[in-house]
């Protein structure tokens, strides 16, 4: 099999040969995105269709054809297909029924919500074990507050007008804590990135030149939207009447002591007593995670016959850049074109960052 080879299947045909593409995955990104640009393209492709993206043979990326467009000048005709994945059409989605959904679990929720959405398969969800909260022998702890919180009824009362599918199903996860993302083949999971494990990847550059495999890179860490203090204020129904009123009011903070001084955030959160700690911690973690950006371009779109995969841990070497641990890579890019040729973006960042 060629190096990085890269095939579009739409019910049963296929697209091998591209100008050019794009294709995107990044696990804090709803609906990831591709571009693929062919000349004299062997099929036919329509907006609407299910498509699956293979790149080395493995699967990379399951959605829908948002858009094709095509075009023409002197150097002949060619054809754009533009797409994401399956999220996307959780996304784009809207809410129709404004019931009550007090009471329900994250499952619930999700078959509920998800029941009139097309190309998903309610029945492949994942819910983390190591975060629901079934492991034997486990129990709620301060060390480990998400185990069994995944179970627990929530308490939000109402879906509003305006809401996405998307965005209520977000919103649930992270009160808890936890992030809400889709596989290649279009499983979605409600989890925690990974923490800990061997480094499957590994990037060098060395001053002395041996062995480097780093194009470019780029480290970026920015405070201006990163707080020293989060703190989340919850109001939550009681279930008596005449239960004062203080009993179900609710606050929680996280603090960052890596930030150099004061500067508090306050949101609020009204889902349960939970929420409120789980919901500032990820909103903290999330904010450390946007201050700080590391981007390396590597050759080719696999190291040592493995595609470069998102939710997985890379050792790095850095001289120029005081770089020597082991990330995640949160997201990647595979590209193709006339001027840069093949290449692979990368994203890494802390592993354990949302916890």
């Amino acid at each position: 099999m060629p190096s990085d080879e890269v095939r579009l299947e739409v019910a049963g045909r296929r697209i091998e040969r591209f100008v050019s593409y794009e294709i995107g995955a990044d696990i804090y990104v709803a609906d990831d995105a591709f571009s693929l640009e062919v000349a004299r393209p062997e099929i036919t492709i329509e907006p609407g269709q299910k498509c699956e993206l293979y790149v080395n043979g493995e699967l990379e990326l399951t959605g829908i054809v948002d858009r094709c467009s095509r075009r023409f000048d002197k150097n002949g005709l060619t054809y754009r297909i533009e797409g994401r994945d399956l999220m996307a059409l959780l996304v784009d989605s809207y809410c129709e029924e404004f019931k009550s959904v007090q009471g329900k679990k994250l499952s619930e929720l999700a078959e509920m919500l998800l029941a009139t959405v097309p190309f998903i398969n309610r029945k492949t969800i994942e819910y983390q074990e190591d975060v629901v909260g079934k492991l034997k022998g486990k129990k709620k702890t301060v060390d480990d507050p998400l185990v069994g919180y995944m179970d627990t009824p929530q308490k939000i009362s109402q879906i509003e007008p305006g809401m996405t599918v998307f965005e209520v199903l977000k919103n649930y996860a992270a009160s808890r804590g936890l992030m809400f993302w889709a596989k290649p083949d279009g499983t979605f999971v409600f989890g925690r990135p990974k923490v800990e494990g061997e480094a499957v990847y590994e990037l060098a550059n060395l001053l002395s030149g041996r062995g480097n495999n780093i194009i470019d890179g780029e480290e970026i860490d920015d405070i201006s939207q990163r707080y020293s203090k989060v703190v989340v204020i919850g109001q939550q129904q009681g279930s008596d009447d005449l239960e004062d009123a203080a009993a179900v009011n609710t606050r929680a903070e996280a603090v960052d002591e890596t930030f150099p001084f004061y500067k508090p955030y306050v949101t609020t959160d009204n889902n349960d007593a939970q929420s409120p700690a789980l919901h500032a911690r990820f909103i903290m973690e999330q904010q450390r995670h946007e201050g700080y950006q590391l981007m390396y371009t590597v050759q080719g779109h696999s190291q040592r016959g493995r595609n470069w995969q998102i939710n997985e841990l890379c050792g790095v070497r850095d001289e120029d850049l005081g770089v020597d641990e082991v990330l995640l890579v949160y997201a990647r890019t595979f590209s193709r074109s006339k001027t840069g040729g093949t290449t692979t973006k990368l994203r890494l960042g802390k592993p354990g960052v949302v916890v």
